[in-house]
Order: C-alpha cells, then sequence, then structure tokens
C-alpha cells in the first residue's frame, strides 16, 4: 500500500457537542497536532447542535468536521459520575466512519505535547488505550474505591481474595485506538439497546463491550491530570506525551486555580504549556504556507 494511500486512510477523531468553550479545547488539539507535525487530520465528530459559528472556527483551524446525529442509552434512570457524560454516547457513531481504516480517538479536553503517529501503527484487531485510576471520588459507588484497590498500583492495595479474580483492565475512554467496522458500529448499537446505563456512561459500556479485545499501552499516551497527585511513583513527566485535563478544574480554559490540586506547580505549569500552543499564532492552520 502506498504511503499516500495510508495517509487518507488514517485520522485523529475528537468530538464535540453544544455551544460551550468546548470548542477551545478542539482549536487547542488541532494546533498541538500541528505543532508534533503529525501526518493525520483532525476529524471533528459533532452533534447537531454545535453552531455555525464555532463551525467556522474549526474549519479555519483545518478541522475535517462530520456532523453526527446523538445516540442516547436506554431509558433508565441513572446517576452519571458527571451530568454531561449522558452524550458520550454518541462517540459510538464514530465506528461508523469506514473511510478510516485506523483512528486515534482524542477527547477534546486533551492536548498532545509530542508526536504520537506511531500509534497507527498498533496492531489491527484491538482497542488499545491506557488504564485509568480509580481513587477519585467519581469512583466512590465502585468496590474498588471502598477497597482502595487501584489498577495503577495493583500491589499497594491488593484485591480482597475472597472477592475472587479482581476487575479486568479498564480503560479511559478519552483516548483509545481501533479500527472503524460496520459491523461492530452495529454491534455496539445492538448491545446498547440491552444494557443499563452506568455511572461513567460509555466508558463503562466500551470498556464491558471490548473486554476481551483490549490491549493496554503506557500511560504517556494518556496522563489524566489525577494520576499527577495519586500516582507521582508512575509519572515521568518529560516523557508523558498526551496529558488529559479531566481532573475538577483543570481544563485551561475555565482554570482558575480555585479547585483541589489546583495551586500545584505542575498542574500550573501544565495549564500555561496547552495556553502557549493555543495563543501561539503560528500554528493557526492558515499560517502554515507562510
Amino acid at each position: 500500500m502506498d504511503s499516500e494511500k495510508v495517509h487518507q486512510e488514517r485520522a485523529y477523531v475528537t468530538f464535540l457537542a453544544g455551544n460551550g468553550d468546548y470548542v477551545k479545547g478542539v482549536v487547542g488539539l488541532a494546533k498541538g497536532l500541528r505543532k508534533v507535525k503529525s501526518a493525520y487530520p483532525l476529524v471533528v465528530a459533532m452533534l447537531p447542535d454545535v453552531p455555525e459559528e464555532h463551525r467556522e472556527i474549526l474549519r479555519s483551524q483545518g478541522c475535517v468536521l462530520r456532523e453526527i446525529e446523538p445516540v442516547y442509552p436506554p431509558n433508565d434512570q441513572v446517576s452519571y459520575a458527571r451530568d454531561y457524560y449522558i452524550i458520550n454516547y454518541s462517540k459510538l457513531r464514530i465506528w461508523n466512519f469506514k473511510e478510516y481504516n485506523k483512528v486515534v480517538f482524542l477527547d477534546a479536553d486533551i492536548q498532545v505535547y509530542d508526536n504520537i503517529d506511531e500509534l497507527f501503527d498498533l496492531p489491527d484487531g484491538y482497542l488499545h488505550g491506557v488504564i485509568g485510576c480509580f481513587c477519585e471520588k467519581t469512583w466512590s459507588h465502585t468496590p474498588q474505591y471502598t477497597i482502595g484497590y487501584c489498577q495503577q498500583c495493583p500491589e499497594k492495595v491488593k484485591w480482597p481474595a475472597e472477592m475472587k479474580s479482581p476487575p479486568p483492565p479498564y480503560y479511559n475512554a478519552g483516548m483509545f485506538v481501533f479500527e472503524p467496522n460496520l459491523s461492530t458500529y452495529e454491534s455496539l448499537l445492538q448491545a446498547l439497546k440491552i444494557t443499563p446505563p452506568s455511572a461513567f456512561a460509555e466508558q463503562d459500556f466500551l470498556n464491558v463491550f471490548f473486554e476481551k479485545d483490549f490491549k493496554p499501552i503506557p500511560l504517556v499516551y494518556n496522563l489524566l491530570m489525577s494520576v499527577l497527585w495519586r500516582h507521582p511513583e508512575n509519572v515521568e513527566l518529560e516523557r508523558v506525551k498526551v496529558i488529559h485535563y479531566c481532573a475538577p478544574g483543570s481544563k485551561p480554559w475555565k482554570f482558575t486555580g480555585e479547585e483541589a490540586y489546583m495551586d500545584r506547580e505542575d498542574v500550573k505549569l501544565l495549564v500555561k504549556k496547552w495556553w502557549d500552543i493555543y495563543n501561539d499564532e503560528s500554528l493557526d492552520f492558515q499560517n502554515l504556507s507562510k
């Protein structure tokens, strides 16, 4: 297969909904991918409620826009870990992006600080992602949190023998590598119809659906901000390629420094790094040819 064809069949994909300020995250991500000289486009899977003003901003940053219809879970009453998680089921539509044979999905509150194009060369047939952390209060509804067990440090508090096997590896769905496939897409939608919603919405659902096909990749490809203080022994910040600004208060475009842990120097440094990219006009799409 020639290199031009491979280039056309690979893409980074992110997700956007509504008229809020997450569009800034997408702009920052587009500029971050340009800064690290990624060879592949950023496709924005967006719901119909994204306003034209925001669409124009994204087009001006070289993003490929793909409007998708919302996906809703069964109409069960459930308390999501965060209220807005329900819209994230719409991410399932990206398995229908059949024009691409390999996709790296990145949430809009992620920034890329080093080239990660090598992820497209991971073996096919699996969903690749980075395992998450069970130590934040959003996990308080789970036995993992109650026990104090975390897959980031499974030797620290061991899973009780009387509870049989520990839970399978659980990845954070803000970043993963996969191959779009119509059959998989249809299976996902069918499975969703009979799967009760749960606290982490599509993340829980995808972890169950791909349990046997999941392959973990190193932490450097999706460093959750909270791991900085929950598991500092696992972090070599200078080696990290992808930062996920998912901890409460850590979104750079909303940052006040007032929430818990946001006064840390490493957090403030990472927020500044994000803004440095966002504000760098030389990374604007229209300036590339100048």
